[in-house]
């Protein structure tokens, strides 16, 4: 038995099966609050936009700020934990996020509520990644870790579909400040109840600061990229300098990490191909599971003109499918080799992908969008639970947080290349069947009219994405089946090797 592994079933005698269970309601809970609000405050924004007078321009940024700083400083947040304490830095990171949920509540400018909306993406960036840390050097190897796990993905899926209703409850029945200030109380009952967290071994490192500005301006212009193209197009000049901006900090990054006697990010935990090909799956997995989300809203909203809250709604087979894989494949994965429940689930997925290409204008709810949607997410949970698994096993107690830290962000910035990928090519298809489609099917319902052309515009526009979206899914399965070959199953302990 390694160290680590001692270390580990220490820590479980310490908790007994209440403590480990409490544990993970904190763990579950501080994830949910921190998915919710990718998607809690999209349902708002016309709301906002009217009271605040904001242009549509800035609009857009309100999202765009949370993504941003979430995604860039994960890294950074993992490495942070690992050297000053994992249970330390998590309710740092809840504090912040509280305290910039209650200032975002309060906002009476763009200004503010943007500025709000970063530094809830601090808070974020140092919550989750020692969230899911916590979850990797507290619970043993086998069977209590790959349920956690399962759990910790359910409420990664559970926080889209919640943001959704819970944003159009609280827009309709009270204000859209609500959005903000539902995390406060939230936020308190996690800090209250994080005492029982293990706070684990704290490293004697150093903080590499060169490598954390530089690898963070990698991830916060690269994002930004993504995010600028999904609203002007890949080849404006904007997009390519962020690139371009991109491209030399990460290249720098990677210079400093490999030279550096405490380097931010190990390097060697990419020599592990698994480990490799988990990150890269990770990153088609988030573009699917966002981009699927986003799409499909949309389509219910401009096409089947679903409500908002009816939206969310029907969107609830979304969580319910991924819920239902992620405990599939947390009992699997104790028996077969990864890439065995991994590579079929993407294939899954892919194929309810595929079937939602081929939605029309008059397509039924119930025998066709909801059987693809729990086909799709019941393939995405499958892969993304075993990837995650997969990703932290093994890893040495000292660089949990960072590889912890690498799941999140390849997740992260997948979801922003999804959404932009699939919205550009969703919209260019649109709109070359109907020049501004999306604004004639406004226009239209203003005039009463049921837009039949405009709908069937934006029917061929999602649908393109969708097939797109499946293109990914089929790749990220390639990966898994050609670069994850271990046969190593979760079911029991393995030592550190990286």
């Amino acid at each position: 038995m390694s160290p680590t592994t001692s270390m580990h079933a220490g820590q479980s005698a310490t908790l007994g099966s209440r403590g480990l269970g409490l544990s993970l309601i904190v763990i579950a809970t501080a994830q949910l609050m921190l998915v919710l609000d990718d998607t809690i405050a999209n349902i708002a924004l016309p709301s906002i936009q009217r009271e605040l007078d904001v242009s549509s321009a800035t609009l857009p940024w309100i999202i765009n700020a949370y993504i941003l700083a979430f995604g860039g400083l994960l890294l950074f947040g993992g490495r942070v934990g690992d050297l000053f304490g994992r249970r330390r830095v998590f309710r740092i990171g809840l504090g912040v996020f509280t305290v910039a949920s209650f200032l975002g509540g309060l906002g009476t400018s763009a200004e503010q509520l943007i500025a709000a909306r970063g530094l809830q993406g601090i808070g974020a960036a140092l919550t989750a990644p020692n969230a899911l840390a916590l979850i990797a050097t507290t619970f043993p190897v086998g069977k209590p870790r790959n349920s956690a796990m399962a759990v910790y993905g359910a409420m990664s899926a559970l926080g889209i579909t919640i943001g959704v209703l819970l944003g159009g409850l609280l827009t309709g029945l009270l204000s859209w400040r609500w959005v903000f200030f539902i995390n406060i109380p939230i936020g308190l009952a996690v800090l209250a109840g994080s005492g029982v967290l293990i706070e684990g071994e704290r490293h004697s490192s150093k903080l590499d600061t060169p490598g954390a500005l530089s690898g963070t301006g990698a991830v916060i212009a690269l994002t930004y990229g993504i995010t600028h193209a999904g609203e002007h197009g890949w080849g404006n000049a904007v997009t390519l300098g962020s690139f371009t901006v991109a491209l030399v900090l990460a290249v720098l990054f990677l210079a400093l990490q490999a030279r550096g006697k405490h380097p931010m990010l190990p390097l060697r935990l990419f020599r592990d191909r698994n480990r490799s090909g988990s990150y890269t799956s990770m990153l088609f997995i988030g573009a699917g599971l966002m981009g699927t989300f986003y799409l499909l809203t949309l389509y219910l909203q401009q096409v089947l003109l679903f409500s908002p809250l009816w939206t969310g709604v029907a969107s609830l087979p979304f969580s319910a499918g991924i819920i239902l894989g992620a405990g599939i494949s947390s009992k699997l994965v104790e028996r077969l080799a990864p890439r065995l429940v991994a590579g079929p689930g993407l294939v899954v997925a892919a194929f309810g992908m595929a079937w939602l290409s081929t939605l029309t204008v008059n397509s039924s709810y119930a025998m066709h969008i909801l059987p693809a949607l729990f086909i799709t997410s019941f393939g995405l949970g499958m892969g993304a639970v075993t990837m995650t698994l997969t990703a932290v096993h093994g890893v040495a107690e000292e660089r949990a947080g960072v590889a912890s830290a690498l799941v999140n962000m390849a997740q992260q910035v997948g979801a922003a290349l999804g959404l932009a990928v699939l919205t550009t090519i969703s919209l260019s298809a649109a709109n070359a069947r109907l020049p501004g489609a999306a604004m004639a099917l406004q226009d239209g319902l203003a005039a009463n009219d049921a837009g039949a052309v405009a709908r069937e515009a934006l029917t061929y526009g999602y649908t393109t994405g969708f097939l797109t979206g499946a293109g990914m899914l089929l790749i990220a399965a390639i990966v898994v089946i050609a670069a994850v070959t271990t046969r190593r199953t979760q079911g029991a302990a393995a030592g550190a090797v990286a």
